[in-house]
């Protein structure tokens, strides 16, 4: 049995099996089977997006009918803002049940290679990487030209508390869908783990880098690195714990930081396709880089993590 003792994201009691989840697989090999079941993943990648657009229009229609009929509000609020962070959130619980019902397997086992959400991982992570990521988003955004707007201070304390509880909510829903559901169902469709590892991360880093509308070399290279990272993180560590405390700290960091510097964010994010991005972009993605080595290198000897050999049955 291959020894786990220098992988710093492996915990004890990881040798007892979801149920149904095959043994000794890596994460993003859980679907495969001796079918490639390329149609049902298909399926399942619609059904998410369609599941995101649906809850965005949902979530948006509610806060923009509050906005305009109780608060006489228009334009990007907080409460707009909170729509477009729990409509993210949602996809936790929704990718879930698709994994459950498209491919029988325990909604659980989308956590981690553990079954669970490794929580001692999450704090690890959180120490570990957590400093380093802030320093380098707290350069690139004192390197990157913003316009200014006038936010009134119960604006700031509102997006400061959306950014404190729903940003890293809807942080970790884009992972459970994309770097989880998704690189799941696009990672099964190979005949062996390193190309359908490849496969999906290219696959889902490519494709959530381009839904974010922009094709500015530098905005998109930074989505490229931020998602791709990710991914690799994913696939290394058996889990989307790690993913997800990096996606939170940068997202969140990103949210108290323009606020704090009266950044526009409704228009910033409205014109997004439209902005010049600067060499200041990419600084975040050398953090990014760095970490990512400094995971590869943690797992140099043990390899990616899979699920548990030994049954609890």
């Amino acid at each position: 049995m291959r020894s786990k003792s220098d992988c710093w994201f492996m915990e004890p009691d990881e040798i007892i099996r979801v149920p149904r989840v095959p043994a000794d697989l890596e994460y993003h090999r859980v679907y495969a089977g001796e079918k490639r079941k390329i149609g049902r993943g298909f399926v399942a990648i619609i059904l998410l997006f369609a599941g995101l657009i649906v809850f965005a229009q949902l979530c948006l229609a509610v806060a923009s009918t509050v906005d305009t009929h109780i608060l006489g509000r228009t334009g990007f609020t907080p409460l707009m803002h909170a729509a477009g962070a729990l409509a993210l959130a949602l996809l936790i619980p929704y990718s879930m049940l698709l994994q459950r019902w498209l491919y029988g397997i325990p909604a659980r086992s989308l956590h981690s290679v553990a079954g669970r959400f490794r929580f001692g991982v999450v704090g690890r992570a959180l120490i570990v990487f957590g400093p380093l990521l802030l320093v380098v988003l707290s350069v690139g955004f004192l390197l990157t030209p913003g316009s200014r707007v006038p936010w009134s201070t119960a604006d700031l304390v509102a997006f400061f508390i959306i950014g404190m509880t729903l940003t890293p909510l809807a942080a970790a829903g884009e992972e459970y869908g994309l770097r989880g559901l998704m690189f799941r169902v696009v990672g099964s469709w190979t005949r062996g783990p390193i190309s359908g590892a490849i496969l999906g991360i290219f696959v889902t880093t490519v494709l959530f880098s381009l839904f974010h509308g922009t094709l500015d070399p530098y905005i998109l290279g930074s989505y490229l690195v931020l998602f791709g990272a990710m991914a690799i993180i994913t696939w290394r560590t058996g889990g989307l714990e790690v993913a997800v405390v990096l996606h939170a700290v940068y997202n969140v960091s990103a949210i108290v930081l323009a606020t704090a510097l009266h950044l526009d964010l409704g228009g910033d994010l409205s014109r997004r396709g439209e902005i010049a991005g600067t060499p200041a972009n990419l600084v975040p993605s050398a953090g990014l880089v760095v970490i990512t080595a400094i995971v590869w290198w943690t797992t140099r000897k043990s390899g990616p993590a899979r699920t548990p050999a030994i049954s609890s049955a």
